[in-house]
């Protein structure tokens, strides 16, 4: 996986859900906690727990925090 090599302190998880908002980052910019979950199999809980590291991590991607209405949303931008 390309994304381990420049983010070594990543969990899988937090890699996984990098991942995915890189994938997806062209396209939207705003993504809800609880739809990351259920297209990675996991909670909005855990996706927001780990999103965490991934905001302050080293990546190419901005991640802000944006509005809880329903479930977390986060603004990313590459």
């Amino acid at each position: 996986m390309a994304a381990s090599s420049a983010t070594p302190d990543l969990s899988r998880k937090q890699h996984r859900i990098l991942e995915y908002l890189r994938e997806n980052a062209g396209t939207r910019t705003y993504f809800k906690s609880r739809l990351i979950g259920e297209e990675l199999d996991l909670s909005a809980k855990e996706v927001g727990t780990n999103m965490t590291a991934i905001q302050n991590g080293e990546c190419s991607l901005s991640v802000e925090k944006w509005g809880y209405s329903s479930s977390t949303t986060w603004k990313v931008t590459a």
